[in-house]
């Protein structure tokens, strides 16, 4: 029987998510534990600094746990993550858990982007999100059909996937744990996946003009653009959202795929980051596979 630890890494979490999400995960046949801390409240995080980081180096280390899942995002890894050991197994979750992401890719460690407590206890058990989570956990490969988005910008990318909340790896630039280029990532050219919620567009166009000039967006296979929650289109910005993301790949000519359904939404499907990601864009649609 597989052991999924839950952490609390960053914000505090409504207790009663954690124990819809360790029924639901005993019922799928897991062995389900809890960090010492994962209920705790300091503030808006889920326990002081060195509390979080205890659990998340205790699930790390104990050789009985499979998986890692964190309880919910907010906010609290930036404070933590440069005390974050070697990560050796798969970290579930997304949003703040980005910086796990990115420590994960940087140790070629792959980790599942994908739905965390909240939703984990509380969506169908039809859903996407909830099947495609299951198959991940289980080792089956990841495919994912979509509609065609009008500014897409069609063809085919294979490579190692990154990324994650734009806002979070932002905030990682310039630091050991920035986006990985070729040498991080093991692959010369990877795709980036981004998402984000509650963020000005004027931020918006500053962090990708960052990863521009940072020459991240340089180096890509392909880049797909998830939900972008929230983030109210700037009259002032001459466009919308999407099509400011539009404008700062408008040098390179590999796939761009939008409207991704990964993100703060209920319909947020799991991908494995630094998983192995095929993605294919034409008048008929996107196909896009990932497997561990």
């Amino acid at each position: 029987m597989k052991h999924i630890r839950i952490i609390s890494p960053s914000g505090a979490i409504d207790p009663s998510f954690i124990d819809g999400a360790a029924t639901r995960l005993r019922a799928w046949g897991y062995i389900v534990s809890e960090g010492a801390h994962a209920r705790d409240k300091w503030g808006r995080f889920a326990g002081k600094d060195d509390d979080r980081l205890a659990d998340i180096i205790a699930a790390l280390t104990d050789p009985e746990v499979d998986f890692i899942l964190c309880a919910r995002g907010g906010y609290g890894l930036q404070r933590i993550i440069d005390r974050v050991p070697r990560i050796t197994k798969p970290i579930i979750g997304f949003s703040d858990i980005t910086a796990l992401h990115q420590l994960s890719a940087i140790c070629h460690q792959p980790s599942v982007h994908g739905i965390m407590c909240k939703h984990i206890a509380t969506l169908p058990e039809d859903s996407e999100p909830i099947l495609a989570l299951r198959k991940a956990l289980a080792g089956e490969d990841l495919t994912y059909r979509w509609e065609r988005h009008p500014l897409n910008r069609d063809g085919q990318a294979e490579g190692l996937l990154i990324g994650g909340n734009l806002s979070v790896l932002y905030g990682l630039q310039g630091t050991p744990y920035s986006l990985p280029l070729s040498e991080g990532c093991g692959v010369a050219s990877p795709i980036l996946l981004i998402e984000d919620i509650a963020e000005r567009h004027y931020h918006i166009d500053r962090m990708m003009n960052n990863l521009r000039m940072s020459g991240v967006l340089e180096h890509l296979s392909g880049l797909i653009v998830g939900q972008f929650s929230d983030c109210e289109d700037d009259p002032g910005m001459g466009g919308s959202v999407y099509e400011t993301i539009k404008e700062a790949v408008v040098d390179y000519d590999y796939p761009l795929i939008f409207n991704a359904p990964i993100g703060h939404v209920e319909h947020n499907v799991p991908l494995w980051i630094h998983g192995h990601t095929s993605v294919h864009s034409s008048t008929d649609g996107v196909l896009l596979t990932n497997r561990f």
